[in-house]
């Protein structure tokens, strides 16, 4: 996978390994870690490279303070492999100058001896012990700035090598014309590059699942009339599968599992460009992204900086384990200290960490042109020497502050699995969360709740329900942050689909291969009567409908919305709320669209186009208006709220009034989250000329939609609102 221009598994064929070569009088920097144009050598005039070869030399940089020395292994393009010593080390960073290395070369690191806190010196791992070492066959440790990562299985066994990239691109002009949407206007689509396109009967077979294929005509143009502004990529970076996984036939489909984070996954280019080489693959991901952008769609990238592939302690050295495992891992009681359950933490309280995280920010924003990341479980990123989360934490402030981000969207995931882990709220300026408060409320007042009335018991009250529809303001407060900071959500990549939520009570992980007990049994979910498929008529019409109201709750609430790809079609997983595992056509979308896909399809761009109609006449700072409230209570008589209809559980219709009362009113929004078909009253509200409102309907959950839609009521006057249903009115 991914070979090099010029190489081959021939190429390594009777090689032996190479001997120290001297260095010369060239000079090299700690400074920037990876590799890069070097110094010219003593006695030659800047801008020549002296070793006959033009842009080959290179000042190669990397952190391993537990090393005593540090060699560099190179195999240039059809050529053998060969090593040198890294002669300087500045401050636990080893480097020194290397000729014959052009673009395309292949490259790892050795270790002499190992220091560590706390043992000063130890044998270096069993892999580099052996005589006669053969990085042929044997694993050299990657470079943790790495631009690319090289595959290869030799005798069985898969081997990596870090991989020399140039960064030639033609991005033509656009930067100049980034979109920024703000944050008011923004619609994310949480995606996965190989499942978004690997089903699609318009792309061309040789491109789906890659990222030609995501940036394929007929995905930007469905994406396009969708209305989101933003697609959430699940990660790009190079990543590998667990040995778990791999013992049991299955991959890490959704790749939270890093092993490259300056380094594009491979599998996702093309056939045709995994065949041309490095370069090719790189520059189909940058393809892709500036189309995108050409269609005014901004790239979010998931990124995993929580923890990286090298897994728990037993597992092999690939990269940092090898080259300073007490300083790049957190560790507790003689072992690591794990928050993330993936057998390792990076430990951010140490500086390189820090900078390793923030270059590679710097590093997509500048070289791929990324609008955005989205942190994976983001707490432990903000984890300080005793293991506390802190809001100001110096990786945090610098992400928010620094010059080459400023503009990008940082969004956190705020939760970890480690002590105090949940910190939704916390982040501070300049961050926004994925709110989880708001996917549970949003769940219980639709699905859970429901359930316990269809059942004759109680369901909750209102107030938790306006709470989310306002934003979360008093979750986010606190950080001195508006509404703005909440990424509203009900689904994600990991839990149920939409269609899934309306379809089962219970999970089924089975296919995961551990007897169902992975992924989460408190879910919120209500079956409407029956668990998974059916063909009764009734229950997929009710099913439907609360899907229909949840896109339309995430589409009306202050904050930022996100949907995750499918839902807008009904894509299901078969109750399977963990597919982390499955690389396969029961996680990939399916584009079959049928009757009730293109109805929910329908639903969600109308909704869409409401928010989009709604905003329009809103400032930038959306949702504050200077001192006057934005939103408006009001109960099914159309009198403002009490607190004693608040705490009441009974009452399941709420009127939600869009606007200042000096300023513009945007619409109404009625929630009937009860059995039954509620009679509303709207409120009494005149113009300035002293006639009633007219309230014009935009859009109904119910089945009537289509019949009803444009109906006009005048202010006081009453409508029907169906059961579980919402209604949606422009005045």
């Amino acid at each position: 996978m991914g070979e090099n221009p010029g190489t081959g598994e021939n190429s390594d064929a009777g090689e032996t390994a190479g001997t120290a070569r001297p260095l010369g009088a060239a000079r090299s920097r700690p400074f920037p870690l990876g590799l890069s144009e070097p110094l010219p050598p003593k006695g030659e005039s800047d801008g020549k490279q002296g070793d006959g070869g033009a842009g080959s030399r290179v000042n190669v940089a990397v952190y391993a303070p537990e090393l005593d020395d540090v060699e560099m292994y190179v195999q240039a393009p059809g050529g053998s492999w060969r090593h040198e010593l890294l002669p300087d080390c500045s401050d636990g960073v080893h480097h020194g100058t290397v000729s014959d290395v052009p673009i395309g070369s292949r490259y790892g690191f050795r270790g002499g001896r190992v220091r560590t806190k706390e043992r000063p010196e130890k044998p270096v791992p069993t892999d580099f012990e052996a005589s006669g070492f053969e990085p042929k066959t044997s694993q050299l440790l990657l470079d943790p700035y790495g631009r690319y990562i090289d595959e290869r299985t030799v005798s069985g066994t898969v081997l990596y090598s870090s991989v020399r990239m140039g960064s030639a691109f033609d991005w033509g002009q656009d930067q100049e014309t980034a979109e920024h949407t703000p944050w008011r206007n923004t619609v994310i689509y949480e995606a996965h590059v190989k499942g978004q396109t690997m089903l699609h009967p318009d792309i061309p077979v040789e491109l789906r699942g890659s990222y030609a294929g995501m940036s394929h005509p007929a995905m930007i143009g469905y994406l396009r009339a969708l209305g989101i502004t933003a697609v959430e990529l699940l990660p790009v970076h190079f990543h590998i599968d667990e040995p778990h996984l791999q013992a049991r036939g299955l991959k890490n489909y959704w790749g939270y599992n890093t092993l490259g984070y300056f380094a594009p996954q491979v599998s996702y280019a093309s056939p045709a460009a995994r065949a041309a080489g490095p370069q090719a693959v790189q520059d189909e991901l940058k393809d892709m992204i500036k189309l995108l952008h050409a269609a005014g769609i901004e790239v979010i990238l998931d990124v995993v900086y929580n923890h990286t592939a090298e897994g728990p302690a037993q597992l092999p050295a690939l990269c940092w384990r090898g080259l300073g495992d007490g300083s790049y891992y957190r560790h507790a009681n003689g072992g690591y200290a794990d928050s993330t359950g993936c057998g390792n933490t990076l430990d951010f309280s140490e500086m390189r960490v820090v900078q390793m995280t923030l270059d590679s920010l710097r590093y997509w924003v500048q070289e791929f042109h990324i609008d955005g990341f989205r942190f994976d479980l983001a707490v432990s990123l903000a984890r300080n020497a005793a293991n506390e989360f802190r809001a100001l934490h110096p990786f945090l402030i610098a992400a928010a502050t620094d010059k080459a981000l400023a503009g990008i969207k940082l969004i956190a995931e705020p939760w970890d699995l480690g002590s105090d882990g949940w910190q939704t709220g916390r982040f501070p300026a300049g961050w926004v969360d994925w709110n989880d408060h708001y996917r549970d409320t949003v769940r219980s007042f639709w699905l859970s709740d429901r359930a316990a009335l269809a059942a004759g018991e109680t369901g909750g009250t209102l107030a938790p329900l306006a709470d989310s529809l306002a934003g979360s303001a008093d979750l986010f407060a606190p950080s001195g942050r508006s509404q703005l900071a909440s990424i509203n959500f009900v689904t994600a990549h990991d839990g149920f689909t939409l269609a899934d939520l309306v379809s089962y009570n219970h999970k089924d992980n089975t296919a995961n291969g551990e007897d169902n007990r992975d992924g989460p049994d408190h879910n919120r979910s209500w079956n409407h009567g029956v668990e998974g498929p059916t063909h009764d008529r009734g229950i997929l019409s009710a099913r439907a409908r609360t899907a229909r109201n949840m896109m339309a709750t995430l589409m009306l609430s202050l904050g930022v919305p996100m949907i995750t790809a499918g839902d807008e079609i009904g894509r299901s997983q078969q109750g399977n709320n963990n597919a982390y595992c499955q690389d396969n056509e029961s996680a990939w979308l399916d584009w079959t669209m049928d009757e009730p896909a293109r109805e929910m399809l329908a639903a969600t761009k109308r909704l869409i186009r409401v928010r989009r109609d709604f905003l329009a006449d809103q400032p930038s700072g959306y949702p504050a208006r200077g001192e006057s409230s934005y939103l408006h209570w009001y109960a099914q008589d159309g009198t403002l709220m009490t607190q004693e209809r608040w705490r009441n559980p009974t009452d399941r219709v709420l009127q939600m009034l869009m606007g200042s009362p000096a300023g513009l009113l945007d619409g109404l929004v009625i929630f009937n989250g009860g059995c039954a078909q509620a009679s509303v009253t709207l409120p009494d509200l005149t113009d300035e000329d002293g006639a009633g409102r007219i309230f014009e309907l935009r859009f109904t959950t119910a089945e009537d939609h289509s019949v009803r839609q444009s109906e006009r009521t005048i202010a006081g006057g009453t409508c029907r609102v169906e059961a579980n249903s919402i209604s949606i009115y422009r005045c």
